[in-house]
């Protein structure tokens, strides 16, 4: 071996030409057993790892909610046992859509550089420590700002989940961010259901209630850990230029802006209409139900059966979308639930109470609609990044004025009637824009074409 590798240098230095014979005896035949090892190792690996990523998106999916709910259960607990005023708790329930706006955006980068799995891994551990310590620091600050750790967490998951499906299942979209969001609407009834019976079961503080919550996280991180070591393998390659990493991530265009894409702004306008849709209903529905004379148990469990519509129809609308060239017609279908839902709430709340929340349950689920369109919107897994980024940190700020609109023209009118008649308004340019987000083409050669 040592005399062959003098041979091959001192033929280097020379410049004399290699006879065919060396190539294939000596050199060739080496690499050739080598590049046969590696990619015998590299299918090994994929094969493994397409058997974990499908486990570590569901519990990724799991834990990307109960943050938010598991608070609004014991939400008056909270507020009495850390005194909080009525501005700071107001001002509580706004900060899970501006940290979605604020680090969503970092996800792109953070995963071009450390590798996606490597980042929801991060999250995922963030989501964790978030949850565990933010019961036990003591004070309203403290509970904020270990908060918005985990809500950080959550911000760069929900950007990079659609990145990891199209990376992982590049023909299989619908049914795996069908899986994703079944997965997600579990966790989010979940945590809503069963935060106060377990804090019951616990004792009865609200600081165990919350803090338990931290080991679903916990639980998350153990498989992507396996998969963020493959992640790193994959940027060195990519740094290197070599092997398929570097085919992925080379697709990156230096020249690429998202924000030159009418698509790209189409979907994430429709996705912050239907995300300030949802958060009213989460925030403000039960209110609703009560304030028509609905017993506050009832109320409660209508706004359960509002969200557990999201996990059976989760599944199915993506599936049905990667079907269709054109998603408008299901935006037009999901809109058309919405302003029936709302119609009725202003008519007869309580009098057809079931069937609204049924109808909104479904209108909601534009959520997983929007998740899909995003992975088929873009050919590229750069291009699909960067649209999850921009789409979901856009659509998060344009939901942030809903559920606070809707509180002011309750206060002032003294009812619901302005404040439904609003959120229906919305919902007509949530399905024109919708439509047209839906739309046969990609956000890579709308730019290109202006380019």
């Amino acid at each position: 071996m040592v005399s062959e590798e003098t041979t091959t240098k001192t033929k280097v230095r020379t410049k004399a030409p290699i006879p065919p014979t060396d190539t294939r005896t000596a050199d060739g035949a080496g690499r050739g057993g080598a590049t046969a090892a590696a990619e015998a190792k590299s299918t090994a690996t994929r094969a493994w790892a397409m058997r974990l990523v499908p486990v570590g998106i569901v519990l990724a999916a799991l834990n990307l909610r109960p943050a938010i709910t598991s608070l609004g259960a014991l939400f008056e607990e909270v507020r009495d046992g850390l005194g909080m005023s009525g501005t700071v708790a107001g001002m509580l329930t706004s900060v899970p859509t501006l940290c979605f706006a604020a680090f969503g955006v970092m996800a792109p980068r953070l995963a071009r550089r450390f590798g996606p799995a490597a980042v929801v891994c991060a999250g995922m551990a963030a989501i964790a420590a978030g949850l565990v310590l933010r019961p036990f620091l003591g004070s309203t600050a403290g509970f904020l700002a270990a908060s918005a750790l985990a809500l950080m967490g959550i911000a760069v998951s929900n950007v990079l989940m659609p990145v990891i499906v199209k990376r992982w299942f590049p023909d299989r979209v619908g049914p795996m961010t069908g899986l994703y969001s079944m997965a997600l609407a579990l966790g989010t009834s979940l945590a809503a259901a069963l935060t106060v019976p377990m804090t019951d079961a616990l004792g009865g503080s609200w600081r165990t209630g919350l803090a338990v919550w931290a080991v679903l996280p916990a639980v998350a991180f153990l498989p992507w850990l396996v998969l963020s070591r493959g992640d790193r393998s994959a940027v060195r390659d990519a740094a290197r230029g070599t092997g398929r990493a570097a085919a992925d991530e080379g697709q990156d265009d230096a020249g690429f802006r998202i924000t030159r894409s009418r698509t790209a702004w189409a979907l994430a306008v429709f996705f912050g209409l239907q995300a300030s849709s949802a958060y009213v209903t989460m925030g403000w529905m039960a209110q609703m139900f009560r304030d028509a004379g609905v017993s506050a148990g009832m109320a409660g469990l209508l706004v359960a059966v509002t969200m557990a519509m999201g996990v059976p129809l989760a599944f199915v609308i993506p599936r049905v979308a990667t079907r269709l060239t054109h998603q408008g017609p299901a935006v037009i279908a999901l809109g058309a639930c919405g302003l029936a839902g709302y119609a009725g709430m202003y008519v007869a709340p309580a009098g057809g109470a079931w069937a609204w929340a049924i109808l909104l349950g479904i209108s909601n689920c534009a959520f997983p609609l929007a998740l899909t369109m995003v992975g088929m919107r873009a050919r590229t897994n750069a291009g699909v990044a960067k649209l999850s980024a921009f789409a979901q940190s856009t659509g998060y700020l344009i939901s942030i004025p809903g559920p606070l609109l809707v509180g002011v023209l309750y206060q002032h009118s003294g009812g619901w009637g302005l404040p439904i008649a609003l959120m229906a308004a919305l919902m007509v340019p949530q399905i024109v824009i919708g439509t047209l987000a839906g739309r046969d083409r990609t956000v890579e050669d709308e730019v290109a074409a202006k380019a």
